[in-house]
């Protein structure tokens, strides 16, 4: 520590908080120093994650940001984290099951009268987080095996470098996006200003000119494997993790861009993806897709699911999860995303839940003898293929499920009918069923994946 002018100033290292005035704002949020790099000029940057605000804000600042003022020294348990470094914590093969609750419950009479809260907003960035655990900061080789369960794993006890962005801009096709967080891509990479994606194959590419030789080179014009549902412009492709393994992990690559605390493993063999893609005279463009188990011993029927961001906010999320749900119908059971879902995933879910049970419940009419319609909740699975505890907990969030003289009585008020109605007029876009051709199969009978 040293003084000049009447003023003390000391060094600023890793895991230092500080308020740093955020781009784009005038305001000074509180930010911890995750890395900082001095350039050939002679200034120091930083790298900040502003605390409380989401990791994709996270940025590098010159130092005429920081509040050096308010400056507060990383404690010592923190700073041994730092300098323990990245790949000091072994992968762990445990995981963490997360069992749903059964709820049978009698038929419930259906009513119109009880103010409750209004449904959630709709989100097209979804995620479903699995438990906790410490893993590798370096992603394994090309084939090595994947431990265990989701494709995806938390990361919320992550190191140093795999909690900042490492690639600075991708070109996919004719949009240029600035990721929003880490992904495992090869470290020259890293140094390029702008990565370009191939958005056929999604091979990854290091310069504009070696993309044009690339263009020439590949004839691909859509997802690999079979087209399974198209509508209008819309279409979906099955892939197979096994059979188009390069381009599952390219996807995963791409993806992992805009999920956070997410690691992938690169043994794909065990999923299927299903990509969305708009389709044009040039060809089929990749909208979004979700990933599922071929065999989950728990019926989850999406491991991974995500729209891309220049997708988002125009109802194709909601369509990634009408679609998952109707390959669950055709495969004659229910299904639910992996547990536990991500706040934002939540969101996301218990939006598509709320406008698909209370579709059905609109639609029910009253007894020719005047009593109010009826229906169970097994009888609301079974129509919609969402999994038991789904439904109940929906019920319970749209508050209009109550008990009441030994039955369950559904009360919908007009505050919760006003805004179903408003929510369904804005969703332009379903699932048309007869449009998939699609046949389930049956892995655990075809031995090797």
């Amino acid at each position: 520590m040293a003084e000049a002018n009447g003023e003390t100033s000391m060094e600023v290292l890793e895991g230092c908080r500080m308020p740093v005035k955020m781009s784009g704002s005038d305001e000074w949020p509180l930010a911890e120093i995750l890395s900082k790099k001095e350039l050939p000029s002679g200034s120091t940057h930083y790298y900040v994650h502003y605390i409380d605000f989401n990791k994709r804000l996270d940025e590098w600042v010159e130092e005429e940001r920081l509040d050096l003022n308010r400056l507060q020294m990383p404690k010592k348990e923190d700073t041994k984290k730092i300098n323990k470094g990245a790949g000091s914590r072994p992968c762990s093969p445990d995981r963490e099951l997360v069992n749903g609750v059964g709820s049978g419950r009698p038929k419930a009479p259906v009513g119109r009268k009880r103010k409750a809260n209004a449904m959630d907003k709709s989100s097209d960035e979804i995620d479903s987080q699995d438990s906790p655990k410490d893993l590798p900061s370096t992603p394994p080789k090309t084939g090595s095996m994947r431990q265990t369960g989701s494709m995806v794993q938390d990361r919320s006890h992550d190191d140093i470098v795999t909690r900042m962005k490492n690639i600075k801009m991708v070109q996919l096709g004719k949009f240029r996006i600035k990721p929003w967080y880490f992904s495992p891509y090869p470290q020259e990479l890293t140094l390029e200003s702008v990565v370009y994606l191939w958005e056929f194959c999604l091979k990854y590419i290091k310069s504009f000119h070696c993309l044009k030789r690339h263009k020439e080179k590949c004839k691909l014009r859509h997802p690999p494997g079979n087209e399974i549902y198209r509508k209008g412009s819309v279409s979906f492709f099955e892939i197979d993790g096994r059979k188009n393994k390069i381009y599952a992990q390219n996807l995963c690559l791409l993806a992992k861009m805009f999920l956070e605390h997410k690691t992938l493993y690169y043994d794909t063999d065990p999923f299927l993806f299903y990509v969305m893609t708009e389709y044009d005279s040039i060809g089929f463009h990749i909208v979004g897709y979700f990933s599922k188990e071929k065999e989950s011993s728990e019926d989850y029927n999406v491991a991974c699911i995500l729209t891309l961001p220049q997708y988002q906010r125009m109802g194709y999320g909601k369509l990634l999860i009408e679609f998952s749900y109707e390959l669950s119908k055709f495969e004659g059971k229910t299904g639910t995303p992996e547990k536990p879902l991500s706040d934002l995933g939540l969101l996301s879910y218990r939006s598509y839940w709320s406008q698909t049970i209370l579709e059905i419940l609109v639609s029910l009419k009253a007894g020719e003898d005047g009593t109010p319609p009826a229906i169970t909740i097994n009888d609301i699975c079974e129509m919609t293929s969402i999994r038991k505890e789904d439904v109940v907990s929906t019920l319970q969030h749209l508050g209009i499920i109550h008990y009441y003289k030994g039955q369950y009585i559904l009360n919908l008020s007009k505050e919760i009918l006003d805004g179903h109605r408003r929510a369904m007029v804005k969703r332009k876009i379903r699932i048309d069923p007869t449009c998939l051709h699609w046949t389930p199969k049956d892995w655990a009978k075809r031995g090797k994946w």
